[in-house]
């Protein structure tokens, strides 16, 4: 496929990611959000007027359309310039860690992203909204002009196809939207259940990892508990949600749809008596109670109460291991779903490139049609042979001088012929082809 089949602008894809780069050369590049509205300004002076920032964990990359008149190699060296600027490093440091796609690759590239099959953890759901939350700011800072808007709503349709026409976002992939998702198997509704995070504190904690994709899915309530209750309200606040003291634990598992067991103080804090007492006051309404602390938070005793439904570390990373595997599966098929939307993106663009030419047929036409009409002065007959006459004239001299020396007139009998409807007409007894 030529690079240059759009007739506006060359897309151009100039980043790194987590297969071309390392994750310290990342840390270096990453364009915290309050910073990016300057790094617009950069590549602004820098001469790229069109661009899509993407800065997330996962990838650092800058998505843009160049001039039809600007060399791809400058293009791609004003934006490593810049983001080598940004990362305070040499350009020449990043040699070897960026990519560089010019034409139907970065095409298929800006499709890829949205869709979710470059990330790390394909099909994950966050990245679509981490790319329409990029493409806002963008139109903000003015650098999201008509070819770079087209571009992006036409990978948003190619990423809504995959999403709707693939699994490839319908089983969980991390331990923690494994938990969500066995919850929701138990209770449903989690807007209408209420949760109990036994541990927490820092924001990398499992436990806290786990709580808020429990909130993002839209649990109804979260409780925090600590021995410390300086962890207890640590977690509060990283979490916006309520914390309570450590002396009320067998009040609150009773009140507690979902349990997760963070604590790690080797020793365990969920007892199964507890939980056994929890179960009888709910009237056996179950509970799902998540063990994420090594060593365990949860009596393993528990695992044998009716009603009360115990999952590990291991059994998680089973559910989310099937999760993966089937996502790997379907990914044939979201890729040819991507492949099919960038070669009808790249036909249609290629299409446009006829639009000035005729136009200025159109026009031509109509300028010989005026100057017809205004010699036959109103003979209808006379104006028509005069206008065929006219509209030929030019085309048949080029084609006479074409076909007199040889220039592939076979290709363009055919094309003459096609654009026109023209039969070939049937040979005569001479070997010659009849007349039309």
């Amino acid at each position: 496929m030529p690079e240059s089949f759009s007739p506006s602008g060359r897309p151009l894809v100039v980043g790194a990611n987590h297969r071309s780069s390392s994750m310290a050369l990342r840390d270096r590049l990453f364009v915290e959000e309050y910073a990016l509205p300057g790094f617009y300004d950069r590549l602004r002076e820098a001469g790229i007027n069109q661009a899509l920032v993407l800065s997330t964990c996962d990838r650092i990359e800058v998505q843009t359309v160049r001039p039809q008149n600007e060399d791809s190699g400058i293009a791609a060296g004003r934006i490593v310039e810049t983001m080598a600027g940004h990362a305070e490093i040499a350009a020449a440091d990043l040699e070897g860690q960026i990519y560089t796609l010019g034409g139907a690759e970065a095409v298929r590239q800006i499709f890829t992203v949205p869709s979710s099959l470059d990330s790390l953890v394909v099909g994950e759901p966050q990245v679509l909204g981490q790319v329409k939350a990029g493409h806002r700011l963008a139109r903000e800072m003015r650098m999201i002009g008509p070819q770079l808007e087209s571009l992006l709503q036409a990978a948003y349709a190619a990423a809504k196809r995959v999403r709707s026409e693939t699994a490839i976002g319908e089983r969980p992939v991390s331990i923690a939207a494994a938990a969500v998702e066995v919850a929701r198997d138990l209770h449903g509704d989690l807007s209408r259940a209420a949760g109990l995070l036994i541990g927490g504190g820092d924001i990398g904690d499992m436990g806290n990892v786990v709580a808020g994709e429990f909130i993002t899915a839209g649990l109804g309530a979260l409780t925090v508990i600590h021995p410390l209750a300086v962890h207890a309200a640590a977690a509060a606040r990283v979490l916006d949600c309520h914390r309570a003291p450590w002396e009320n634990l067998d009040g609150l598992l009773a009140e507690t749809d979902v349990v997760l067991a963070s604590l790690g103080r080797r020793r365990c804090s969920v007892s199964a008596d507890g939980i056994r007492k929890a179960i009888g006051i709910r009237r056996r309404k179950p509970m799902f109670i998540v063990d994420l602390a090594v060593p365990g938070d949860v009596e393993p005793a528990v695992d044998g109460i009716e009603d009360a439904f115990l999952y590990t570390l291991d059994d998680l990373e089973r559910v989310a291991m099937r999760g993966r595997q089937t996502r790997k599966h379907v990914a044939g098929d979201a890729w040819e779903i991507i492949d099919e939307e960038v070669a009808a993106y790249i036909q249609g663009q290629a299409s446009l490139g006829a639009v000035p030419v005729l136009s200025d047929l159109r026009r031509h036409f109509d300028d010989m049609r005026a100057a017809v009409l205004a010699i036959a002065g109103g003979d209808a007959e006379k104006a028509t042979r005069l206008l065929v006459s006219r509209l030929l004239h030019g085309p048949t001299l080029a084609m006479r001088d074409r076909a007199a020396d040889g220039r592939e007139w076979a290709e363009t009998e055919r094309l003459l012929r096609r654009l026109f409807g023209l039969k070939k007409a049937p040979a005569n007894n001479d070997g010659e082809e009849g007349k039309q």
